[in-house]
């Protein structure tokens, strides 16, 4: 049989397009759909991510989707990582990958608490209860408050007995963690900034149960949808599934094999033809965003030569900067808040004009707010020095 071949220059052009970089949109909710997920480790992510593919880039409108009309959530699911996705993906990606990666965080929770305070999980229970409940007379509280409605919150851990480094933890934020990978309490607003990384917590009902299988076929889909086509490889990183899953998901949503310029990979069955080329885009996109973390193998889009300096030893990419589907520097923010940026390549005239409007529009809507990365790379520092 001979397989459908979908080279790099549509795979880029795909990216370009269904990655809402070559033409915007106006609602925040269609930026995350688009892209299944955004990511948000980093708080700052999603609202940098966001606002590169809206019309007209609001913070308060990012806000709003979480806060006020609830149709953003966040979540912990694939590869263990947190995500901003829409009300209507959650259910998915708990199904998917969400569920599981709760299970083991309460089993690796009862091991701590009962090497550290001697609790079993009966207790554990009464604490979670009585937390939930703290929770449900507040309407919303900081882990701070809660410690007060519930003081076994403030039982204390010794971590690495011994050690240099030794420290010892309040139980709270584990059990809070928890709670919330459970599904049974959300962040509500951070307690400053958009950029802030501590929140109120809300109470939360949890999302309808889904059979895991059907909800990996669904996210497998969505996937292929907005990052296909894609390797068997690229979707098993992107999701943390083991092989097994992987291979039963790309079955199930009808996944077709097609020809690249690595090997196989795959695509759904309507999406073989070749899309049109889109205008010349610039993009300059966050560290963590979920366009270069799409994918395992990178070098259709992302030279390898680059990786060094914009990829930290973990593995999470720093700010960059694009041209037309490919990666061809990296951006920063100086300690008053300026735009910098460097290009990796020799783009011409008219690129280094596109990317230098950009960055006149990315200034524009920050006012001023500086940026840091929660993970820096060797060139968003080199630039900020």
């Amino acid at each position: 049989m001979t397989l459908a071949k979908i080279d790099d220059a549509q795979r880029r052009a795909r990216l370009g397009v269904r990655h809402l970089l070559s033409a915007r949109v106006t609602a925040v909710e269609e930026v995350v759909e688009a892209l299944v997920g955004l990511h948000a480790t980093d708080p700052a992510t999603v609202f940098l991510s966001a606002c590169a593919r809206l019309e007209h880039p609001s913070v308060a409108e990012v806000e709003a989707a979480f806060y006020d009309r609830r149709t953003l959530v966040r979540s912990l699911c694939m590869r263990r990582t947190m995500f901003a996705v829409t009300a209507g993906t959650a259910p998915v990606v708990r199904a998917a990958a969400g569920a599981a990666i709760a299970a083991k965080e309460r089993q690796k929770l009862l091991t701590y608490l009962a090497d550290g305070v001697g609790w079993d999980a009966e207790r554990l229970a009464r604490v979670e209860d009585a937390t939930l409940e703290a929770l449900r007379l507040r309407g919303e509280a900081t882990a701070v408050e809660l410690t007060r409605d519930v003081p076994d919150l403030l039982e204390q851990v010794v971590v690495a007995p011994g050690k240099p480094y030794e420290t010892r933890q309040n139980v709270s934020s584990r059990i809070i963690r928890v709670l919330a990978a459970d599904g049974r309490l959300r962040r509500g607003r951070p307690l400053g900034t958009w950029l802030s990384t501590q929140f109120r917590w809300a109470p939360a009902t949890p999302w309808p149960e889904l059979d895991p299988a059907l909800g990996r076929a669904d996210l497998a889909r969505r996937w292929l949808a907005s990052y296909g086509p894609g390797t068997e490889a690229d979707l098993k990183w992107w999701t943390g599934w083991n092989l097994g899953h992987t291979r039963a998901a790309l079955t199930a949503a009808g996944a077709v094999p097609v020809e690249l310029s690595t090997g196989t990979g795959y695509a759904l069955p309507d999406d073989l033809d070749p899309v049109d080329q889109p205008p010349p885009w610039a993009a300059l996109l966050p560290a963590l965003d979920s366009t270069p973390m799409g994918w395992q193998a990178r070098d259709w889009y992302l030279p390898a030569r680059h990786r060094p300096r914009l990829f930290d030893t973990a593995g999470n990419v720093g700010p960059t900067v694009w041209w037309n589907g490919s990666v061809v520097g990296g951006w920063a923010q100086r300690a008053d808040g300026g735009l910098v940026w460097e290009l990796l390549d020799d783009v011409g005239a008219d690129a280094e004009a596109a990317i230098a409007r950009e960055a006149d529009r990315l200034a524009s809507w920050l006012g001023g707010v500086r940026v840091i990365p929660r993970f820096r790379t060797p060139l968003e520092k080199e630039l900020t020095t």
